[in-house]
């Protein structure tokens, strides 16, 4: 069975399928320190990696793409994870980017804007998030001339040039192939572009120009994306809505139905009639009451189940039985001691025997993980794994 037969009847609960043995990802801190601890560095990484940054692992669907994340090689060799899906390589937000540039610095920080047009302030040491300070929309005449500029639907100029090489490829493919990704979502999207607080006042001060950007983005989306399923039939579409924290989400229920809904049913109706069978959402925090709302918008499936926030993903299946779940073990416990993971590990162990799971850590693994307990917890997650097929 290749990696793309099995990812696919994983996501229609076929029995006596071995779930995908992928992991989320990591920070750039946690590499670093697992080569201390004995992980071989065949590979390295391509530059060094910042404490804060992130580094795929097999199953992010931006370990490949216009996102380029470096990934973590080694780490998935010495525990013979299975090969990384894939996502069609097309720019699908801001293009051509912004020129990366700084615009100040001092001992401790620098201030720079990156790609996407936000500005922000970084710790040189990288022991802390970024604090951004400034974003590519202020208003109207900044949101039209971001349009105009960097938000052009032309799917050729956004597609790399050996396109028609890659179609070949995807055609005969064993690997799973997912379409959007990156910035693709109705809150994500908006955040990035007038940072957070600007956009939670712009739903009550702004309302015309929050429902013209969705609008454009839509169409934008659906525009770009039809010229790539012209020649390929992804297996998913993924989309990034980090819009919750540990208390629920960011904006309330009836905000979520007249902003992103109607353009989420638009936008997943229109992959959906050209081919695209499993949609899966990945938002942070606690996500109880979002994930109904994310269902009858189309969704099939979500992740990370951040378990530090509430979710339980053997609580979230007894609710939602058909929802396809990736993640829910908590990264905290890898932290601990033996008992704490094997704890983690018999949710894995219930989900397993239902099928429709793709098991990892709640999110990106961090560095106060010994590699000795990570590779414990991979080796026993993998024969459970074997046991439930």
């Amino acid at each position: 069975m290749t990696n793309r037969e099995r990812f696919l009847a994983l996501m229609q609960f076929e029995p006596g399928v071995r779930p995908l043995l992928w992991e989320w990802g990591y920070w750039g801190g946690t590499i670093e320190c697992w080569y201390g601890e004995g992980l071989s560095k065949r590979h390295g990484l391509r530059q060094p990696a910042a404490y804060g940054d992130t580094v795929a692992g097999p199953g992010a669907a931006w370990s490949s793409g216009i996102l380029n994340v470096q990934i973590a090689q080694d780490v998935s060799d010495f525990l013979g994870f299975d090969a990384p899906r894939q996502t069609v390589p097309l720019q699908n937000f801001i293009f051509p980017e912004f020129p990366g540039e700084t615009l100040a610095e001092d001992a401790e920080t620098v201030t720079a804007r990156d790609g996407m047009g936000a500005v922000s302030r970084r710790r040189k040491d990288g022991a802390s998030l970024p604090y951004y300070v400034d974003w590519p929309v202020k208003d109207r005449d900044s949101w039209e001339r971001l349009k105009a500029e960097r938000l052009q639907p032309d799917a050729k100029l956004r597609l790399p040039a050996d396109w028609p090489r890659l179609v070949a490829e995807y055609r005969e493919r064993v690997y799973p192939l997912a379409i959007a990704s990156g910035y693709c979502g109705f809150f994500g999207s908006l955040r990035a572009l007038l940072g957070e607080e600007r956009v939670l006042y712009a739903y009550y001060d702004d309302l015309q120009l929050v429902h013209d950007i969705l609008d454009y983005l839509c169409d934008f989306w659906i525009a770009i994306y039809g010229e790539v399923l012209k020649d390929v039939e992804p297996d998913s579409a993924e989309f990034w809505e980090d819009m919750a924290y540990r208390n629920g989400p960011l904006i309330s229920l009836a905000l979520f139905r007249q902003f992103m809904m109607p353009r989420y049913k638009r936008l997943i109706g229109f992959l959906r009639q050209n081919g695209v069978r499993h949609f899966c959402v990945d938002t942070d925090g606690n996500c109880w009451k979002l994930i109904p709302l994310f269902l009858e918008c189309g969704m099939t499936a979500m992740l990370p189940f951040e378990v530090q926030s509430g979710m339980d993903v053997v609580e979230v299946r007894q609710a939602y039985p058909r929802l396809q779940i990736y993640g829910g073990l908590d990264k905290r416990a890898l932290a601990l001691d033996r008992a704490a993971i094997d704890r983690e590990l018999e949710k894995a162990e219930v989900l397993l025997r239902q099928g429709g799971y793709i098991p990892m850590a709640d999110h990106l693994v961090p560095p106060d993980v010994p590699w000795e307990n990570f590779v414990y917890y991979r080796r026993n997650l993998e024969a459970i794994a074997t046991e439930a097929q």
